[in-house]
């Protein structure tokens, strides 16, 4: 007999589970067990040393010994995704995609329905879907143009995919990458393919998208005018540690807690009147048209159009020991470390938040809630 340790890669504190099986079951009997121990559908048995576990072979085949340790990657029971005009539900365990709303923005998938099998993950450009599946592969349906049709690339070991509004972006097992849909909005990767190379992270504007490579540099493709063209800062891009978007702008926040932006200046790619102070910088969040930077001291930085939060000054006084920042489309929200809100940005969507100010009291919040309103 083998024990097997199993710990499951989750959000959440670490589960795990010791099970005993003889020597000569096989992984799909490991993989049956782990799915009744952590009620869940197994899309993948990973080592120790990162190699996947072959369904078919035996645990002796598969190298495995008594008192081995395995990562579990479970599949939620359903995933939604959407179009700007159409929804795709996986359900079933991942054997069906359900879509419905507009046809020609992938409500109907009935072409590659026999094609599904195991989805692990789902995403959509504006008008297309494109979904992983556990062994590796992509299914892609909905407008063609704008990534529905993936027939012209490889799309093998697939770990995660990017989109923008029309185009998607795959990041393989090897660190590669390979794009379709509009040629001119990232889909076309063939200027950049070869500096693609262990890619960490993809990220995307309206229609461009930035990777972060291993070696902490960062490679950036699709329409210029929204991120896709970096050359005026390409030089500033080393040790790049994360970057967030705007619909049409970068922000790359580098090891040393400076920060690096380019494309439309009006929505956040110009932070030069802002940028003595994007210093120490933890984290940015971004609407559709500003960004928000919080600091290690706790304060904020925020940059870009004013109607969508780039202006936060009738609020920069109420913003100290900020401990988190969210965003709608144009208004950002943040909860400081006593317990206060403070919100800014287009009154319609959240940056006025006067109205819950009896629910804030009732709360027992500090009762400093501050609120700046454009447009």
């Amino acid at each position: 007999m083998l024990r097997i340790k199993v710990v499951l890669l989750s959000g959440e504190p670490e589960r795990s589970e010791s099970l005993l099986l003889p020597q000569s079951s096989r992984i799909k009997d490991l993989r049956t067990e782990v799915q009744k121990a952590f009620q869940g559908r197994l899309v993948r048995l990973v080592t120790a040393d990162g190699n996947l576990l072959d369904a078919d072979k035996s645990l002796e085949a598969a190298g495995l010994r008594d008192g081995d340790v395995l990562t579990a990657i479970l599949l939620e029971a359903k995933q939604l995704a959407a179009t700007h005009a159409a929804f795709a539900l996986s359900c079933c365990g991942g054997d069906q995609i359900l879509t419905w709303g507009n046809k020609q923005f992938g409500g109907d998938n009935f072409a590659i329905q026999n094609k599904i099998r195991r989805v692990h993950k789902v995403q959509a450009t504006k008008t297309a879907f494109a979904a992983i599946l556990e062994d590796g592969s992509v299914i892609t349906w909905g407008n063609q143009h704008d990534g529905g049709d993936s027939s012209k690339v490889q799309l093998r070991n697939v770990q995660q995919i990017q989109a923008n509004c029309y185009a998607f972006a795959a990041i393989l097992e090897n660190g590669s990458v390979v794009a379709w849909g509009h040629p001119k909005n990232g889909g076309d990767i063939s200027a950049v393919q070869d500096q693609l190379v262990n890619v960490q992270q993809v990220q995307a504007t309206f229609s461009a998208f930035a990777a972060i490579l291993a070696n902490g540099s960062l490679v950036a493709w699709g329409n210029e005018e929204c991120g896709g063209g970096n050359s005026a800062v390409q030089h500033q891009l080393q040790d790049v540690r994360n970057v967030q978007s705007t619909q049409t702008a970068f922000a790359a926040i580098l090891e040393d807690g400076s920060v690096i932006t380019w494309g439309n200046q009006r929505d956040g790619g110009d932070s030069s009147k802002v940028r003595d102070q994007l210093r120490n910088v933890d984290q940015i969040v971004a609407t559709d048209g500003a960004f928000a930077a919080i600091l290690r001291d706790g304060s904020v930085v925020s940059w870009g159009c004013g109607y969508f939060g780039g202006d936060s000054s009738l609020v920069q006084d109420q913003l100290r020991n900020v401990k988190r920042v969210q965003a709608t489309r144009s208004a950002f929200a943040a909860i400081c470390r006593d317990g206060s809100l403070v919100t800014w940005g287009q009154k319609f969507s959240g940056g006025d938040s006067s109205s819950i100010q009896n629910q804030v009291r009732n709360m027992d919040l500090p009762r400093n809630v501050g609120t700046s309103t454009f447009g």
